[in-house]
């Protein structure tokens, strides 16, 4: 792996990570392939919506199929037919989310599968060999998230054992691709330095921040990346883990953070809410019914060149599957030419300048924290 920081603009960062299967030029999305796919999009729609690199879920592939059918194939890329880079995520959060049928031990976590009820535990030194399996171009530790709320003295509890769990997967992890750390503490300044000082010492090739995005207010999330993103080693690339929203996207990059990726384009596009440069498009409402004019006038996308917002309202209503492909494809490239746009800017040196611009387009207002937090730079 190599990461070069090629501009900056205050924390905002323009670089280039080149990894096994390719280079991506960051700040970047990356789409979430969860179980091996992206849902309703084939790879060759990925392609030429502008994907770069796409994540995959070490938890969910590790149930089905399992790691071994995948390792025949020779990992991941041939599997899924994907040959662009691929980062792999533990399975941590995932554990999270199964939090009322799970048991968190010094060991691991220990679960019933959601497919078939068998137990399971799953460890750092695990979570590192079914990687290795997938052979993913970033693989991620085993960590504990967070959960919101909680105690300060549960979050360092809970950041102290993903530590120790860190130490683990990185002795574990005998891979030739990049491992990245993953920053946790809640959303106390003072745990995440913390953390971030222990995984520092073990050394890892990226560091993300993880634990965000779990139910706790947007200005305390907001708070918790500018303190602690540009604080991450500046040579190394910066992974901010579950978030979120195009706004979210914007302020995370004017933070520092170079990598990002979400359920949300794809999720949001399968219930009918599609992203615009004019904002938030709800194309189940009736106005939409008739209408002969595209998702986004100045979107260059296969869906917004080819169909009416009236077709594809259609689609929706009638339960199609080509609905939530098209919506999807809009979405996609939508979350894409955001951060094609915050490259430009950053190259450009006028960064500031377009993300007022863009929410100027939605007819909203950035963050009203903004102002405080960057009066000094």
């Amino acid at each position: 792996m190599r990461f070069e920081v090629l501009g900056q603009s205050g924390e905002a960062r323009l670089g280039r990570l080149t990894l096994a299967h390719g280079t991506i030029e960051t700040p970047i999305f990356m789409p979430c392939g969860t179980y091996g796919s992206v849902k309703g999009l084939s790879p060759e729609q990925l392609d030429a919506a502008g994907v770069q690199i796409l994540l995959g879920n070490t938890f969910h592939l590790m149930l089905r199929p399992g790691a071994e059918v995948i390792e025949r194939f020779g990992g991941l890329h041939n599997f899924m037919g994907w040959q662009k880079p691929i980062l792999t995520d533990s399975g941590g959060f995932q554990v999270f989310s199964l939090s009322d049928m799970n048991k968190v031990g010094e060991s691991g976590v220990a679960f019933r599968s959601p497919v078939n009820g068998d137990k399971i535990l799953l460890t750092p030194e695990r979570a590192m060999e079914i990687q290795q399996s997938l052979n993913s171009d970033i693989a991620m530790i085993f960590d504990e998230c967070t959960p919101y709320p909680i105690s300060k003295a549960g979050a360092e509890a809970s950041m102290a054992l993903s530590l120790r769990w860190a130490a683990r997967s990185r002795e574990a992890f005998t891979g030739s691709n990049a491992l990245f750390g993953i920053v946790q503490g809640g959303i106390h300044a003072d745990l995440r330095e913390a953390s971030l000082a222990g995984l520092k010492t073990m050394g890892f090739d990226g560091y993300a921040i993880g634990g965000l995005s779990v139910g706790e207010p947007k200005n305390e999330m907001l708070e918790t990346i500018r303190h602690i993103a540009p604080k991450l080693p500046a040579k190394a690339p910066r992974y901010l883990m579950g978030v979120g929203t195009p706004s979210d996207l914007i302020e995370s990059v004017r933070r520092g953070v170079d990598m990002m990726d979400c359920v949300m384009p794809t999720r949001n596009a399968r219930n009918g809410h599609l992203f615009t440069s004019r904002g938030v498009i709800r194309l189940r409402n009736a106005q939409h019914r008739a209408s002969e004019d595209p998702v986004d006038p100045n979107c260059s996308c296969y869906t917004c060149q080819r169909f009416s917002r009236g077709y594809l309202h259609h689609l929706d209503k009638c339960g199609e599957i080509l609905g939530a492909t098209l919506n999807s494809i809009h979405n996609i490239a939508y979350y894409l030419g955001l951060m094609s746009g915050a490259r430009d800017a950053l190259a450009k040196e006028c960064f500031e300048h377009w993300a007022n611009s863009i929410y100027e387009g939605w007819g909203e207002a950035p963050p009203p924290l903004i102002a405080a937090e960057f009066a000094t730079q």
